[in-house]
């Protein structure tokens, strides 16, 4: 019950945020990166593309789990504490024919610090990384958070930017694979221009 009202709420808040584009969505199989804190309206934007979402085994993540199944995702339950080599090979599999999205800083952060998983699933894959951000500009900031969360408030502008990961060819080593993290992170952190 719980759950179901926490999709309700979410969605009729969702329903008054307007929203742009810049860049363009995926019209393809790939793997859609984007930070943990700036999720709400990230899968918001994507839900027309009937994705693939990572979340996490948590209670959180059952209540993630109802709000993206309204939403029209598949969702696959997992993260790197807790099955993350079974949830990673399952996206993998599902990226070579979905668009799949993942928080690569979570689910328990450093927050903007990408994980491995983003970057193994598209080279695997042999599918596109895409970053992506979303710019509030009339939100609510959760400070505590490890992830300093963003919610963004009734009738919110939002622009969701979409720009290009790191390129792997699929014999890429770790070495190449590491440096692509590295600049997965630089690339999502300089990605539009986020507003607290």
């Amino acid at each position: 019950m719980k759950a179901w009202i926490a999709s309700l709420l979410i969605r009729m808040l969702a329903s008054t945020w307007r929203m742009s584009i810049d860049g363009q969505l995926p019209h393809g199989p790939c793997v859609v990166a984007f930070w943990h804190g700036e999720m709400l309206p990230i899968w918001y934007a994507f839900r027309a593309l009937r994705p693939v979402a990572l979340v996490s085994k948590s209670s959180d993540g059952a209540l993630l789990d109802r709000l993206l199944t309204d939403w029209k995702y598949d969702v696959v339950r997992g993260s790197s504490s807790s099955g993350g080599k079974e949830a990673l090979d399952e996206l993998t599999e599902l990226a070579t024919t979905r668009i799949v999205l993942v928080t690569p800083d979570g689910p328990r952060g450093p927050a903007r610090e990408c994980k491995p998983g983003v970057v193994v699933a598209s080279v695997r894959a042999r599918v596109p990384l895409l970053a992506v951000r979303a710019t509030m500009y009339s939100s609510k900031t959760f400070r505590r958070s490890w992830d300093r969360f963003q919610l963004p408030l009734p009738f919110a502008h939002i622009t969701v930017h979409i720009g290009h990961g790191p390129r792997l060819a699929p014999d890429a080593d770790r070495e190449q694979i590491s440096a692509a993290i590295d600049e997965m992170t630089h690339r999502l952190e300089h990605l539009g221009t986020v507003v607290g």
